[in-house]
């Protein structure tokens, strides 16, 4: 049982690196070549025909995708080799990685704005629920 609950952990981590990562790219690809909107207001509206702020909220846009992206890879790299191997420091790691992305976006309530806090907080509920799958690793490295 413990083996099937660590292959469903690290398959389940597997399979939102690679979500978040093809998310990632496409929002890359949105900011880079596409008109997308800001509370349903598209760029091309909020920059008014000022080339650099529209250029600036593509890169803005860019950044974050950019970020999103590497977030991805680095957490696949430790879900598919070290994780996947039942490295228990690793869980540990993942834990922080997604705690650390859900308290920095849940911190902009702070300042009044919830809009785009929900991803983050889903993507923590689904990786808690991934690690607690494979809990166990923490006693049986001892």
């Amino acid at each position: 049982m413990d083996s099937k609950l660590r292959t469903a952990s690290w398959v389940l981590l597997a399979i939102v690196g690679v979500l978040v990562l093809l998310f990632s790219l496409a929002s890359a690809n949105l900011a880079y070549r596409g008109m997308y909107s800001i509370a349903g207001v598209s760029i091309a509206e909020v920059a008014a025909g000022r080339e650099g702020v529209l250029l600036g909220l593509r890169g803005v846009r860019g950044t974050s995708a950019a970020w999103g992206a590497a977030w991805a890879a680095l957490f696949l790299a430790a879900v598919i080799g070290p994780y996947r191997r039942g490295d228990a420091s690793t869980w540990w790691g993942l834990l922080a990685s997604v705690v650390v992305l859900a308290a920095v976006a849940s911190a902009r309530v702070l300042v009044g704005v919830q809009t785009g806090t929900g991803a983050p907080l889903l993507l923590l509920v689904i990786v808690l629920v991934a690690l607690l799958l494979d809990v166990r690793r923490l006693g049986s490295s001892r």
